[in-house]
């Protein structure tokens, strides 16, 4: 059976610069601590899996020392956990605001994967329920029913690992001849790869840069009537008009 399983940040919507990056910086403003990460922080964050990972990369002695937190590891997850949870709290609302506008295609990509009798999925390290928010905004919630969700701290490695991608093969039975994964990031893309996926990728905000030549196909985004889409790189036998169709889609498994 056909599939494509999406990535969530950068591909369903541009969350990194609009949602990730002032829910953490909320989040450090009401527990007091003395960061606030700029747009160039933020870019060399996003390279790192994860969330929780991400904050992590905060406690250096100094930071630990400045910021009077525990030394001991143990209380040092916790309390990222902690952060986690309120950051995650604070990009929901976000979400469910509006503030993240959908990225072009994807909610008409699935009406048709869906009327197609496609497997839908999304694997993603960010936290499950702020995946299945962002899901639900983008295509709604009756689409939202048809995908399956694999998320947040499902597997011990994040990408690039192939971890999540492997979990999902494994669990719904995904063959790499008919699955298309499609991502925004050099490690999302390098994780597909790794677990024997082509990948389609759609730059996002920060990755626009990155090296994409394991992938099928690089776009400027999957397109929409009047949001036409910039073909970067193809390797595939598809040949997209104004916008990409479940038609190219079907034509990268093909190649």
């Amino acid at each position: 059976m056909s599939a494509i399983v999406f990535d969530c940040d950068g591909v369903l919507a541009d969350t990194e610069r609009d949602g990730h990056l002032p829910a953490f910086n909320q989040m450090f403003a009401e527990y007091g601590l003395p960061v606030q990460w700029s747009e160039v922080d933020y870019a060399e964050k996003v390279l790192i899996g994860g969330g929780k990972e991400r904050m992590a990369s905060l406690l250096t002695p100094e930071f630990v020392a400045q910021a009077g937190l525990p030394t001991d590891p143990e209380e040092q997850r916790q309390q990222v956990a902690a952060w986690h949870k309120r950051k995650t709290a604070i990009y929901k609302e976000m979400v469910q605001s509006g503030k993240m506008p959908p990225r072009p295609g994807i909610k008409r990509i699935t009406a048709e994967a869906i009327e197609a009798g496609w497997t839908l999925v999304v694997a993603s390290t960010s936290a499950e329920e702020s995946v299945r928010s962002v899901l639900e905004f983008v295509v709604g919630k009756e689409m939202a029913q048809h995908f399956k969700v694999y998320a947040g701290d499902m597997v011990p490695r994040k990408k690039p690992a192939p971890d999540i991608y492997l979990l999902a093969k494994e669990e719904l039975n995904l063959s790499p001849e008919s699955t298309l994964v499609i991502e925004d990031s050099r490690n999302g893309m390098l994780a597909a790869v790794s677990a024997g996926f082509r990948c389609l990728v759609t730059v996002s905000s920060y990755t626009q840069q990155e090296d994409f030549h394991e992938a099928i196909m690089v776009v400027s985004s999957l397109g929409d009537l009047g949001v036409p889409t910039q073909v970067l790189k193809n390797r595939s036998a598809a040949q997209p008009g104004e916008y990409l169709t479940l038609r190219d889609i079907e034509a990268c498994l093909k190649t």
